[in-house]
């Protein structure tokens, strides 16, 4: 997942106000959902009395509180720049996207420990077609969420809503394995089959939690964007005739929002408000390409020695030699 967060937040052809509403819209969505299978899970367990249940029970818990997070960080990332935040709030979505891994891990630990419990003492599984139907329920409702935040994530971006629609991907699969458990415990008689479930699911969930945290903290950590969209930067800066080549490139995403800075080269003999013009073309061509990017152009004359600079950032391409 090299370029996974680079990828989360590459640019959209949407304004900044619709995004927000739909991330909004998103976040509702998920803690309304979490809330009722909340409701159905518990009833599910009380009658099963399966460690499995118990464990799809457990997740949606913590996709309830990791949602709550998401909705608060989405809704402070949102907010624009003020005078003390002068790049924004964007960084509230990575940091909701920490907490949510933080969320599932906990929740991974307690489902081994119920887990182990049943491996030494099994009991046996009742009401399974209680069981079922509330399963199916939640296969049903979360599909439908699932399908609803990556349409929003594909059209804004959106790290935390991301994050979240990972989490409700993953309870796809664990309300199937579930299912599977409940059959193999009842019909077959294999009762460590709900246990051994369990901690197969608690192993996934970990998994996923380890993938939202690296994603979090790259761009906490100002992680460059891809190399495609790095290459089409350069590409479009280039592509000016009065643009000789261009260096020093470095670039990093927050929230919805990229920062972009570059330098160009161009032909010495021009006058300053000749290379002022270029560099404003240059810079509209690229805010067309990326609307939702702050971009910073530095001029430089071709050949001028830029050894004055005292801090030179290692580049992962020859773009920001």
């Amino acid at each position: 997942m090299n370029q996974g967060p680079a990828a989360a937040a590459a640019p959209v052809s949407l304004s900044p106000e619709r995004a927000g509403r739909l991330m909004k819209l998103a976040t509702y969505a998920s803690v309304s959902v979490a809330l009722v299978l909340i409701a159905a899970k518990f009833a599910a367990w009380l009658a099963t009395d399966a460690v499995s249940m118990l464990s799809t029970l457990i997740d949606s818990l913590l996709d309830a509180g990791a949602s709550l997070v998401n909705l608060v960080a989405v809704r402070k990332a949102l907010q624009p720049a003020d005078y003390e935040h002068r790049f924004g709030h964007g960084k509230a979505e990575p940091l909701a996207g920490l907490a949510q891994a933080a969320f599932i891990c906990g929740s991974a630990a307690f489902l081994l420990m119920e887990a182990v419990e049943r491996f030494v003492h099994p009991r046996e599984i009742e009401n399974t077609d209680f069981g079922y139907a509330v399963m199916v329920f939640a296969i049903v409702v979360t599909i439908a969420l699932v399908v609803f935040q990556r349409s929003v994530v594909r059209r804004t971006g959106s790290t935390a809503i991301r994050a979240d629609s990972l989490h409700y991907s993953m309870d796809v699969m664990v309300n199937v394995s579930v299912i599977v458990s409940l059959l193999l415990a009842t019909n077959a008689g294999w009762l460590w089959a709900d246990p051994l479930f369990a901690i197969v699911i608690a192993g996934y969930i970990v998994r996923g939690a380890m993938s939202i945290g690296r994603q979090s903290l790259d761009l906490l950590m100002d992680r460059e964007l891809s190399e495609e969209d790095r290459r089409r930067i350069h590409d479009l800066a280039v592509s000016h005739p009065g643009v000789l080549d261009v260096h020093d490139m470095r670039t990093r995403s927050s929230g919805q929002n990229q920062f972009i800075q570059l330098h160009l080269e161009m032909d010495g003999k021009i006058s300053l408000i000749e290379a002022h013009e270029i560099s404003e073309e240059v810079m509209d061509r690229i805010e067309g390409a990326f609307p939702n990017a702050e971009v910073i152009i530095h001029e430089d004359p071709e050949g001028v020695d830029e050894s004055r600079d005292t801090f030179k950032a290692e580049s992962p391409s020859p773009l920001g030699k």
